[in-house]
């Protein structure tokens, strides 16, 4: 189930809100109800599934519980190494099998020899998501960062939380274990107010913009080559552009929005990305919560910043070059992961830390974003080859090609408000007034007139959904 789907929006999520907020304020009444929902919301796409996050969390649990059980730092290490290789086990199972049999499959064809040809792995819902949250129990219990829960249910809680369950935001156990005791103070009336009216903001990125764009950058990215040319090419690698952050963004907000009403508070996943003056600033700006993941659970244990300059400069390429990979089970997930690295490692030895001024700062923006928008299309193609000719055919300056493109007014319209929506921010004050918005420290009359924005943003995102036209979340398949 997703979250701009007609049954969630009209079914699930009223029924879902209406049975949590009459029932009493008793944490084990409300948490029961709330994990058999997010169980229901998992297994409504993913059925055969639900086991494994179940049986996982039970492992997990009780590994780490008895790991805290021990001061001896040796037997503590030996509770933390098999939750988490557990996990990572099953990660790399469900979701680089296939790859590994495939290369494997290709490495033998080169010598005429075939192999028998395996069954294809399915791939769980959110599997990179709750593997990564399962760790951060695990590790932020070895490290004494907070301490362990005391009973399952809180833990399954944790996991099994729908709103951030499939797609993100990645949350640290210690940024919401408190919370699973105190989130009933905070679920008031207005906080329900601020989190439905950033749930509608989320839901009319995704379905007004994000969708528009997906159905431009779809038919760009299926011409063949021949078919390109350096307009065509840069129309869907911008349409894509718009698309991925609209649409994972949005999704990072209704997540958010939906936790709001309950009385949880997420940690933001995007800063504005696209403003960034430099790509070392977009990755502290793009999905802020895999970004805090990597630095604090891989990048810091390789030795982080502490190490010699080369070998900062390695752990840096290391941790996206990882992060590529997990992405996707691609080669052009780890092509994307090592630009990005090769870019990071180059501002780093080049790129004072004092930020750029004045004009500067701009060369800086249209240098970032052209960076960018080349890399998304390794991300958005799946063969490497195909990948590199579509990025020649941005760079060619060939505007005379014989093949006619289409012209879609909607979409150049969605264009200009997806662009103007991702930059506005650059100033000031539109940027006060989105921290207004979604501080939650807007006066009573103006979150009345949000409200009755945010319900009529949600009736015209359900008239949209209506005519059958629906891209399910990017982001879902990682």
């Amino acid at each position: 189930m997703v979250f701009s789907s007609i049954l969630f929006l009209t079914i699930f999520l009223p029924l879902f809100l209406l049975g949590y907020f009459i029932l009493p304020k008793r944490l084990p009444v409300k948490h029961f109800y709330f994990q058999a929902a997010s169980f229901i919301f998992y297994a409504w796409g993913a059925p055969k599934f639900v086991f494994v996050i179940f049986f996982t969390t039970i492992i997990d649990f009780y590994m780490v519980k008895k790991m805290n059980t021990y001061d001896d730092p040796k037997k503590r290490k030996i509770f933390l190494l098999f939750p988490i290789l557990m996990n990572l086990g099953l990660l790399c199972y469900f979701k680089y099998a296939n790859f590994f049999m495939d290369n494997v499959d290709w490495l033998f064809g080169l010598i005429h020899i075939s192999i028998a040809p395996m069954a294809r792995i399915l791939l769980p819902i959110g599997i990179s998501f709750f593997t990564f949250e399962s760790i951060t129990y695990s590790v932020d219990v070895y490290r004494k960062v907070h301490a362990p829960l005391h009973k399952f249910w809180e833990y399954q809680m944790y996991i099994i939380f729908f709103p951030k369950l499939i797609a993100g935001p990645i949350v640290r156990y210690h940024e919401i274990a408190d919370q699973l005791q105190s989130h009933l103070k905070y679920d008031n009336f207005s906080n329900r107010i601020n989190g439905f009216v950033r749930f509608c903001i989320g839901l009319s990125k995704k379905v007004l913009i994000a969708n528009v764009a997906a159905q431009q950058a779809d038919s760009v990215f299926s011409l063949p080559g021949s078919h390109l040319s350096t307009a065509i090419a840069w129309t869907g690698a911008l349409a894509y552009t718009i698309q991925i952050y609209f649409d994972f963004s949005g999704y990072s907000d209704m997540a958010i929005g939906i936790s709001k009403m309950l009385g949880f508070t997420l940690p933001e996943n995007f800063n504005n990305p696209y403003t960034s003056k430099s790509v070392t600033e977009f990755w502290r700006r793009w999905h802020i919560t895999l970004g805090n993941w990597m630095k604090n659970y891989l990048y810091i244990p390789l030795g982080g910043n502490r190490a010699t300059k080369g070998r900062v400069l390695l752990n840096l390429f290391i941790v996206f070059l990882l992060s590529g990979l997990w992405h996707g089970a691609g080669w052009n997930f780890v092509l994307w992961g090592a630009y990005y690295g090769i870019f990071l490692v180059l501002e780093r030895l080049t790129i004072r830390k004092k930020p750029p001024s004045g004009a500067v700062s701009y060369l800086g923006w249209i240098y970032t974003f052209i960076v960018v928008v080349v890399g998304w299309v390794f991300f958005r193609q799946r063969d490497v080859y195909t990948a590199l000719a579509f990025i020649q055919e941005m760079f060619s300056f060939d505007f005379n090609h014989n093949y006619i493109f289409i012209y879609n007014a909607e979409f150049f319209f969605i264009l200009i408000v997806g662009l103007f929506f991702s930059f506005c921010t650059m100033n000031g004050k539109i940027r006060m007034f989105q921290d207004k918005l979604f501080g939650g420290t807007a006066g009573k009359g103006e979150m009345f007139l949000f409200s009755i924005l945010g319900i009529a943003a949600y009736y015209i995102c359900l008239v949209s959904l209506s005519n059958g036209q629906f891209n399910p979340f990017i982001y879902f398949k990682f």
